[in-house]
């Protein structure tokens, strides 16, 4: 640290960090629009395809505690750039299986293995949080790090489509594969793992970030144990209900493109276009939420500028995704059904402020097991989702992730942040 002007090092990290969602986001959406050309290729059905989607979040989700161990234990710099260029690598792996009968279980361990990498994004992010960013600022800092959830799956259809049409579905991979690996190049030279490492942070910036953070034990403490993060009642309940996110939240990422396609009957490249908005929304809601939490927080407390808000935000979507199901015109109905993935974004920030407000030094951990939630629900939907749809129709499939996302709202209610803290200390 050898600047004094007022510098801005924390945004710089944050904003790549919104890079590294975002190609995240590519690598895992890929598949789902290149999903008809691969069951075609492979002789795949689409309960089969869901499998190849389960494990992927199975993966993601089993490994999330780890993860978030990991870089409690090393850092994020490193574990991140190691995950990014894992994760890279695993995404072009797909387009070197051949065309024999065992290739089901080969495409299977493949996205298992980029589930493993790309369970180390969120807590290695969260711990980046918890370093950089005052406790005034974080809602704005993960709504931004996850609006690139939504710019990356939203960009994906029309980039992968066009790819696709051109040169097949092998080179979108391909494609997505080197942005990955250039990406977590750049990370690595960037980032730090807080500001007393990086040489550009100025004295001010290091201030304001030192005076924002919570106030540090009298006594430095060991890092949380996991009788200590599992026992946490306000980190369970908040887990539970990113559970029912993470379920109506990976409809939109796993199937929302094939249920265009071949329920709405809309074309591939229209499909394609439709199928930005979810994601749009989701990128829109994301920052507005973060910065909407920030503000009431800072005007009301944390309960009401975090849970209040994911409460009022969570149950709103499941009003528009119930309403979506409900309209015959397929344009209106993306309309609602988008309307309600952008509500659920505007709660994203509340989970991952409060995790990060519990864990402190142990953010990776906590809210990797927070996120070990959610992506077990998304895990359930890759498969249940299209199990649903053949049995009892698809609008009965989003009815159900509107039904839990209900759930999920009423479950904030009974969060308070500021005894949940003090649970962690004791």
């Amino acid at each position: 640290m050898n600047q004094l002007g007022n510098t801005h090092v924390r945004w710089v990290l944050i904003g790549w960090i919104f890079v590294l969602s975002a190609v995240g986001y590519l690598d895992r959406v890929n598949i789902g629009i290149a999903s008809g050309s691969i069951m075609r290729d492979f002789h795949i059905s689409k309960i089969q395809f869901g499998l190849v989607q389960s494990f992927f979040v199975a993966a993601y989700a089993l490994f999330q505690a780890p993860a978030g161990r990991l870089a409690d234990r090393f850092g994020a710099r490193i574990i991140l750039a190691l995950a990014v260029i894992w994760w890279g690598a695993f995404t072009s792996f797909i387009t070197l299986v051949p065309v024999i009968a065992a290739a089901l279980g080969i495409i299977i361990a493949i996205r298992f293995g980029l589930g493993v990498g790309e369970a180390v994004m969120y807590p290695a992010a969260n711990k980046i949080v918890a370093a950089w960013i005052p406790t005034q600022e974080r809602g704005l800092a993960n709504g931004l790090i996850f609006a690139g959830v939504g710019f990356g799956a939203g960009v994906t259809p029309p980039l992968i489509a066009h790819i696709m049409s051109s040169y097949g579905w092998r080179a979108s991979f391909w494609c997505s594969s080197f942005i990955g690996l250039c990406a977590g190049a750049v990370w690595y030279w960037l980032g730090r793992n807080s500001p007393s490492e990086h040489a550009w942070v100025g004295q001010r910036e290091a201030s304001l970030i030192e005076a924002g953070l919570p106030v540090p034990e009298s006594v430095p403490k060991a890092a949380l144990t996991w009788q200590q993060i599992f026992s946490n009642k306000n980190l369970m309940i908040v887990t539970a209900s990113y559970f029912t996110y993470g379920y109506a939240a990976f409809i939109f990422f796993a199937w929302f493109y094939n249920y265009l396609n071949d329920v709405r009957g809309v074309n591939l490249k229209t499909s394609a276009w439709l199928t930005t908005l979810p994601f749009i929304a989701m990128a829109i809601g994301s920052v507005f939420g973060g910065w909407l939490s920030d503000v009431i927080t800072n005007a009301r407390g944390k309960r009401v500028g975090r849970c209040y808000l994911a409460a009022a935000a969570i149950g709103l979507s499941a009003i528009l995704i119930a309403l979506g199901t409900r309209i015959a015109d397929t344009n209106t109905a993306v309309i609602y059904l988008a309307a309600g993935a952008g509500a659920l974004y505007l709660s994203q920030s509340s989970f991952w402020s409060v995790s990060a407000d519990i864990g402190k030094k142990s953010a990776g951990s906590v809210s990797g097991v927070m996120n070990m939630g959610a992506q077990t629900g998304s895990a359930i939907t890759g498969t249940l989702t299209p199990y649903i749809g053949q049995h009892l129709g698809w609008n009965a499939s989003f009815l159900v992730a509107a039904a839990l996302c209900a759930c999920g709202a009423v479950a904030w209610l009974f969060v308070n942040p500021i005894e949940s803290q003090s649970e962690v200390r004791n």
